[in-house]
């Protein structure tokens, strides 16, 4: 996949390409319903398919001092991307001169002048332009007066609600990483590279890779049956695992990160990038009365995720 963060260097060929419009902050069936529409006008028409979002989130950039609430960081976005058959993403820079087009200035400086699409699919509640004036209305007018098609797609539910990013942020809170998979249509994933940590658990018997999560949304704190993708290098492949989330509360105040225990595994992993999945929530953070007592529940909780892991077929 060819990531595109400028309009200045597209590739004439490329011009011409059915995308799909968004922040797409988790990639949750819904988003899917609207990438695939574009993929699938795309393969039609025999041109270029490709997904625009923005970086950064515009919600990170007009309220920059929010609590995190991003699903995903861009590379773990991209990744998902990719496995939805995605060639192109544009990842424009959602900057301050972004933020001061009109709905018309944008579908006529961004969307023909910049990328050339024909074809551009929007969920059915998408906004766009200064102050948020455009809808999918708005942008399917424009269309009709700049040459390109616009397919508004209708949202994604069960029945009761509708899939969105806010509510896979509450599942995770809660504690319910099976009912956010169930919106999401994959585990939830936190990617990132291994830093060096305090190595307390490599002295308990558990060396564990450690993650940070700075800039997410936090899900619970408490312990994970996790699958592991260890994404480069020489341990390349997929893993179990049990994994605590938090800020280990046995050991002072520690900034939040997510410490990952591969099963059967022995390597070093220190800068490697990994993509975990959280897959069952198995107790929240507590403090014991003494080391023996954590190791022991330790073991336990290694114990139930190869259990949880081993009945699950991952995604």
């Amino acid at each position: 996949m060819r990531i595109i963060r400028s309009t200045a260097t597209t590739d004439p060929a490329e011009r011409g390409a059915s995308i799909a419009m968004g922040n797409f902050d988790g990639v949750h069936l819904g988003h899917q319903a609207v990438i695939g529409l574009a993929l699938e006008a795309a393969r039609a028409a025999g041109v270029p398919a490709g997904v625009v979002t923005f970086e950064p989130h515009p919600r990170s950039f007009f309220a920059p001092d929010a609590p995190p609430f991003r699903l995903m960081n861009p590379a773990a976005r991209a990744h998902r991307l990719q496995k939805l058959g995605v060639g192109l993403l544009y990842e424009l820079p959602f900057n301050a001169a972004l933020a001061r087009l009109t709905a018309e200035d944008f579908a006529r400086d961004i969307l023909v002048r910049g990328l050339g699409v024909s074809h551009v699919v929007v969920g059915q509640d998408f906004r766009f332009g200064r102050g948020r004036a455009g809808d999918a209305q708005t942008l399917a007018r424009l269309g009709a007066e700049l040459g390109f098609a616009v397919t508004a797609a209708p949202l994604v539910s069960d029945g009761d609600t509708d899939y969105s990013s806010t509510a896979i942020r509450q599942a995770l809170e809660e504690g319910r990483p099976a009912d956010a998979r169930r919106m999401l249509g994959h585990w939830h994933r936190i990617e990132a590279r291994v830093e060096h940590g305090d190595a307390r658990g490599r002295e308990l018997g558990f060396p564990t890779a450690n993650l940070p999560i700075d800039g997410l949304h936090l899900p619970a704190f408490g312990v994970y049956a996790v699958t592991v993708d260890v994404l480069e290098g020489p341990h390349a492949g997929s893993y179990h695992g049990a994994a605590s989330l938090g800020v280990r509360p046995m050991f002072g105040e520690n900034r939040p990160n997510l410490e990952v225990f591969l099963f059967d595994f022995s390597g070093d992993l220190y800068g490697t990038e990994l993509s975990v999945g959280l897959v069952d929530f198995q107790r929240p953070e507590l403090r014991f009365d003494g080391l023996p007592a954590l190791i022991a529940q330790m073991d336990r909780d290694c114990a139930q995720a190869r259990a949880t892991l081993s009945a699950r077929a991952p995604l």
